[in-house]
């Protein structure tokens, strides 16, 4: 059914999405570009949760282009979430939902890092059908389509395995947004031959992971925005997910935490263990 409804949901529409995330980020966000003004960034819940007017004038452009292209469908968007969390409900809806990051690493973006993103996913009744990895400072451009693979800037890319003995090199949670149990997860990582790692934008730690310039990610958050994008472009890549309770990761939320994405199973299994998981 999700393959049918894929089909015709998508039909050659690919290149049109990607053409929209393109357009929404050249008009509301990098004019913005190390132009920021002081009273252009703000605060949401904390000095470390900020938005800008990048963010929100990017996701008013995406959520008017995304629902022109696929009438009936709804947008779950970080800053519209932030203000009305019921908006987050219709991941659970039947009605299919782009799910939006509109500047993914907005610390990055204020600081004048160019390694932040926009984040788009397209999926139906949790299930994640394609999504978009664009980072425009960097001039990528990543798509997955379920069942159809990854690519990097039109090129097919595939995560591998990491080598017999090679480290693993994780991105992981800040410890400033993870709970003390969590906190005592992440410590099984302090280990011989584990590098973990603060995360950067974790839409391009996912980007890493499908191109095989990086063992895997640790988070211990599950905002949809953040995740769904990368954990489609991880799994066609030929990656795995996995969450310590060892099941799959839902976007709809509910999820045992921390959960891992890695660049193949055996390695997605070996981190799950190290973080607790039985």
């Amino acid at each position: 059914m999700i393959e049918d409804f894929l089909e015709h949901v998508l039909g050659g529409r690919t290149t049109e999405v990607e053409e929209a995330v393109r357009k929404a980020a050249a008009a509301e966000i990098m004019p913005h570009f190390r132009q920021l003004a002081a009273h252009e960034v703000l605060e949401k819940s904390g000095p470390h949760d900020l938005v800008t007017v990048a963010d929100r004038a990017a996701e008013a452009h995406l959520t008017a282009s995304l629902t022109a292209l696929l009438p009936g469908s709804v947008v779950v968007g970080e800053e519209a979430v932030a203000e009305d969390p019921a908006v987050y409900e219709a991941l659970r809806g039947d009605a299919p939902v782009w799910i939006v990051d509109p500047v993914d690493g907005t610390r990055q973006f204020v600081n004048g890092d160019p390694a932040f993103c926009t984040l788009v996913a397209l999926a139906v009744r949790g299930e994640l059908l394609a999504s978009w990895t664009f980072a425009p400072a960097l001039e990528e451009m990543a798509i997955a389509v379920r069942g159809h693979g990854a690519t990097l800037n039109g090129r097919p890319i595939r995560s591998g395995s990491p080598a017999p003995g090679e480290v693993l090199e994780l991105a992981t949670s800040h410890p400033d947004y993870t709970t003390p149990d969590q906190k005592r997860a992440l410590l099984g990582l302090q280990v011989d031959g584990v590098a973990p790692r603060p995360c950067g934008s974790a839409g391009l730690e996912y980007l890493a992971v499908a191109r095989g310039a990086l063992s895997g990610t640790v988070f211990s958050w599950e905002y949809a925005w953040d995740h769904a994008a990368g954990l489609l472009l991880v799994a066609e890549a030929g990656g795995a997910q996995t969450t310590i309770a060892g099941e799959p990761f839902r976007i709809t939320g509910g999820n045992a935490l921390p959960f891992t994405a890695a660049r193949d199973a055996a390695t997605a299994e070996r981190i799950r263990r190290l973080l607790g998981g039985a």
